[in-house]
């Protein structure tokens, strides 16, 4: 109870630290005095190169440390198969609901001004642009942001550890990409906790552009999607797979409804997983062999609020830079979109994180993410709450098609 209150009390003052850097923002947004400008400007740059800097290595060592955590005998690989096949699946569905909605609600430009340089993403051949997932030097993946490529070579490496014989250096190679994870968590946790900084910058940056004309009509729209996307996938979707393989879903909603709320306020499907398999095992009677595999892996790889906000937000930037939004665009992006949020890492702003990297493998100008980033807390918060709810799908699931050869 003690916890649970501390945990309250935290997660207020972050609010009140949120309230106070949106407040700052839009005074200085609107006081045009030169200096607290240059300030607010100086903020939102500095945590875009943060977001950049940070994002790749995270997503890299979440793939890792997923596969080499999981065992190489038969049963860990039925169960590895059976996880992935429903993560997949149930993320190429997200994504493709948020591209329906996307077409359907038809979210408009805002008003801004983009100066298209000359080797513009309009002319980009996406054959060439998926032919390029393949790395010719590993080290440029990483320089250049290559999120596709790097989710590859860290399958590859993740695969290539777990297969391996020698036993001793097995466990040196996990233990060593555990320790780098576990650094590179504690400094995403450092960056959420001074981001009242970065929202201070976004906001007074987004509210300067208002003041200068910026014309928002098509936001609403576009935060419309995302947030049907979640709803329609957590609540029409999952439960219809459930229902499918003879699961009650009403049951394990409520079973699983104290973790998701944790998830909401937490924001991070990786703080709340303890929780998450606590849950799985006593409430919705999952094994622990299902559960302690299942659970931790899609925490890493099955995001599907990811992929509905990477599909929508990319597509909302490259319709606002003049792209052209056609039918091959949209398969397209479904199918980067599904792939880049199994490289997501399970922490606050993680979508955000590849958002921001793939937008920038592209060249494509990311100012509209700083107007995003304001409202981001709250898609954040449901995002979180749809993927551990997937997630609890997904081991429901597998914890059923595994009674025949799981004791």
């Amino acid at each position: 109870m003690c916890e649970h209150n501390q945990c309250c009390g935290i997660h207020s003052s972050k609010w009140i630290f949120y309230l106070v850097a949106i407040t700052l923002g839009v005074i200085g947004g609107l006081s045009e005095i030169g200096i607290v400008e240059q300030i607010g400007k100086s903020c939102s740059e500095i945590f875009i190169r943060i977001f950049k800097c940070i994002s790749m290595p995270i997503i890299s060592l979440s793939v890792i440390v997923a596969l080499t955590g999981s065992g190489s005998d038969k049963t860990m690989n039925r169960l590895w198969r059976k996880a992935l096949k429903y993560t997949l699946t149930t993320t190429v569905v997200a994504a493709t609901v948020s591209a329906i909605l996307y077409l359907i609600i038809s979210p408009s430009n805002v008003g801004m001004n983009f100066d298209t340089p000359e080797n513009s993403i309009v002319n980009t051949d996406y054959t060439k642009y998926l032919l390029e997932i393949i790395p010719d030097n590993i080290i440029g993946a990483f320089s250049e942001h290559k999120v596709l490529s790097i989710l590859l070579i860290s399958v590859i490496f993740g695969i290539s550890i777990r297969s391996i014989e020698d036993t001793k250096a097995k466990e040196v190679l996990k233990s060593f990409f555990d320790g780098l994870h576990s650094i590179f968590f504690t400094i995403t946790k450092f960056i959420v906790k001074i981001l009242p900084l970065g929202l201070f910058g976004f906001v007074l940056v987004s509210v300067k552009e208002l003041r200068d004309g910026m014309d928002l009509n098509g936001m609403g729209k576009y935060f419309l999607v995302i947030i049907l996307a979640n709803i329609l996938q957590g609540l029409v979707v999952l439960p219809a797979v459930l229902a499918v393989k003879k699961i009650n879903p009403l049951r394990n909603f409520k079973a699983m409804m104290p973790v998701l709320s944790v998830a909401f306020f937490t924001k991070s499907s990786s703080g709340t997983l303890p929780l998450t398999i606590e849950a799985a095992e006593q409430r919705l009677g999952v094994k622990q062999e299902v559960s302690r595999f299942v659970l931790p892996l899609c925490t890493t790889i099955n995001m599907n609020g990811c992929a509905a906000f990477i599909f929508t937000t990319v597509v909302y930037i490259m319709q606002n830079y003049g792209i052209e939004i056609s039918g091959l665009t949209i398969l397209t992006w479904i199918l980067i979109s599904t792939l880049a949020a199994v490289g997501n890492a399970g922490v606050p702003m993680g979508c955000f994180f590849l958002s921001a990297s793939l937008l920038s493998s592209m060249d494509v100008p990311m100012p509209l993410l700083g107007m995003i980033l304001p409202i981001y807390s709250v898609i954040d918060m449901l995002e979180t709450s749809l993927n551990v709810w997937s997630d609890s799908c997904v081991a429901s699931i597998v914890n059923k098609e595994s009674e025949n050869y799981l004791v």
